[in-house]
């Protein structure tokens, strides 16, 4: 055990020493680029990642610098070679020394890099991209489309401002056979990261008035090879393959195809050469029409000299054809007259045979109706003579019942039975209570009455 305690710089220099002593060579490294920063020196600064290929999680990090001297010579060298921008997200084989600074800590100084080694994993990222189309059956989608014929409605994606698309409109418009097309831009960003996004976005512009063009044209003027990368991704293809119209491209690139000019239905070399073959398929169009039209001419120049014969034959034929025709004639209307004839005399037979059994089923169902209704009223006379005699005797007999109850509710009845009534003034009394001394009344019995006066009430 050490007597003396070290700073943090003492023991990061003994560290810095020690790299030095173990790790004195420059590297050959395989990394991928996670972040790329210049400043305004001319310096850049990267971050190296490893990812771990079964789980895609971090296993390994650096960071990484690149001097302004090396920087300017290195980014540009990569950038033609391989048509890809020295950015975030590709992997590189990069010569490194080992640094540790005793503030800044471990660092990799980059001195040089193999754009092969990019080269093969861009090639690689490509082949993978087309081996998933494929597998899901998308790949020769758009080019198994036919191209209409004629082609002149073009829905076209590029930027406003690229001089590609100058171009394009220049041929097509000055044509050398006056051919009419209509074309429409639908802008999109050609280069950087924004490719992908802008492109599928004009494409689902398109898509929504697809019945409005015939193809599609995507063309990219000049402009720097690294720019390309864009052009090589998986969505943008998966939507450029499957795509309901015909896709041509000319994005100015000749010496490799990007996984977009792999599955449009066309590719050609730059914008004018997509023009060019617009046009000549129009001409080819036109020729194959002035060939169907001189062919048309031919047989019907032909047929009309042959109908032509015929109908002189047919002329010749007319006079002698209306003869017989008369005499055809003349006879049918012999046998149609006397058809008429038998047929008249026959339905006159059928409608007095008819018209004799009508009036006959009519007297039949006349007498049967009459019988019917007398039998009815005979019915009905019987059944209201039994009702009023019924009627009557139920009358009679509830007279006779009420004649009992008014003899029996009759005062001479009750009388007759011994009863008696008082009467004052003519009305019988019925409470005594109304009576007053002097008042006189009179009694009357079934035989005879009496009069009396009232000379004392007993409470």
């Amino acid at each position: 055990m050490q007597e003396q305690p070290l700073s943090l710089y003492e023991l990061n220099a003994l560290v810095k020493r020690g790299i030095r002593a173990c790790l004195p060579d420059v590297y050959w490294v395989r990394a991928e680029l996670s972040d790329v920063r210049s400043n305004y020196s001319g310096h850049c600064y990267v971050e190296f990642v490893q990812k771990d290929p079964r789980g895609n999680n971090l296993i390994a990090k650096a960071r990484g610098t690149v001097w302004s001297p090396v920087y300017r010579l290195l980014k540009p060298y990569f950038e033609e070679e391989t048509g890809q921008p020295f950015a975030a997200g590709i992997k590189v084989l990069v010569k490194v020394a080992v640094e540790f600074h005793e503030l800044y800590g471990y660092s990799l100084t980059v001195h040089d890099i193999d754009p092969a080694y990019t080269l093969g994993d861009m090639a690689r990222r490509r082949r993978e991209i087309l081996k998933q189309l494929e597998e899901e059956g998308v790949l020769t989608l758009n080019k198994e489309l036919e191209i209409p014929l004629p082609v002149q409605r073009i829905a076209v994606i590029s930027s406003a401002t690229a001089a590609g698309y100058g171009d394009f409109c220049h041929q097509l418009e000055h044509n050398p056979y006056g051919f009419v097309f209509y074309s429409r831009l639908f802008p999109a960003v050609m280069q950087g990261d924004r490719v992908e996004q802008s492109v599928i976005a004009a494409l689902d512009a398109i898509n929504a008035c697809r019945d409005d063009w015939d193809v599609v044209v995507i063309i990219r003027g000049g402009g720097a090879t690294s720019d390309l990368s864009g052009f090589d991704t998986y969505e943008l293809a998966a939507n450029c393959a499957q795509f309901p119209l015909p896709v041509i491209t000319g994005i100015g690139h000749e010496r490799d195809d990007t996984v977009l000019d792999c599955v449009a239905h066309t590719r050609v070399k730059t914008p004018t050469a997509a023009a060019e073959f617009l046009v000549n398929r129009v001409h080819d169009t036109a020729e194959l029409l002035q060939g169907y039209a001189s062919s048309v001419r031919q047989i019907v120049s032909a047929r009309m000299e042959r109908e032509k014969a015929v109908l002189n034959r047919m002329g010749e034929r007319i006079p002698m054809q209306i003869r017989i025709r008369m005499k055809e004639e003349t006879h049918r209307q012999h046998r149609l007259l006397e058809q008429l004839e038998t047929g008249a005399q026959a339905c006159l037979r059928r409608e007095k045979y008819r018209q004799d059994m009508a009036k006959t089923r009519m007297d039949l169902a006349v007498k049967h109706c009459l019988a019917v209704k007398r039998h009815r009223l005979d019915a009905v006379q019987i059944r209201l003579e039994t009702a009023v005699a019924n009627r009557m005797a139920g009358e009679t007999h509830r007279l006779r019942l009420l004649e009992q109850e008014v003899k029996a509710a009759s005062p001479q009845h009750l009388l007759a039975r011994g009863y008696s009534i008082t009467l004052r003034n003519g009305r019988a009394v019925t409470d005594a209570s109304l009576l007053k001394e002097g008042d006189e009344l009179v009694t009357r019995f079934a035989q005879g009455e009496i009069k009396s006066v009232v000379t004392k009430k007993t409470e």
